[in-house]
């Protein structure tokens, strides 16, 4: 069960990035949050959810944590750009190209901290 790990870790981001999503949906409804204010919100709680996500990860792998980190970055990155891709046919812009790097690194850190998490334990 090698690859048990990323998908425990995938489903932990996937849930936690859907219950993120629904709260600020429901803010955004009813009118409590402002339209500027949902979007960095949702950057906000993205980045949370895969820096979260890289944690879960690191804590369970023996070494490198930042390749881990890297590696669950990718896949969920890929699935962002695959689902703007086919939805928008936005492509890839300056602006979208930060926001996958904002989260790569988001991811990496996490993982690269719950490795060490880990090993003081």
């Amino acid at each position: 069960m090698k690859y048990k790990k990323y998908g425990e870790a995938f489903l932990f981001i996937l849930l936690l990035f859907l219950f993120f999503i629904m709260l600020t949906t429901l803010l955004g409804y009813f009118n409590i949050l402002s339209e500027k204010t949902t979007q960095l919100m949702i950057l906000f709680s993205t980045m949370l959810t895969l820096f979260l996500g890289g944690m879960y990860l690191g804590k369970n792998c023996e070494k490198k944590g930042w390749l881990e980190g890297i590696k669950i970055g990718l896949v969920v990155i890929f699935l962002f750009f695959l689902i703007s891709y086919l939805g928008l046919d936005q492509g890839i812009t300056l602006k979208s190209f930060l926001y996958y790097l904002i989260l790569m690194a988001s991811s990496m850190l996490g993982s690269m901290l719950g490795i060490n998490k880990r090993q003081e334990s």
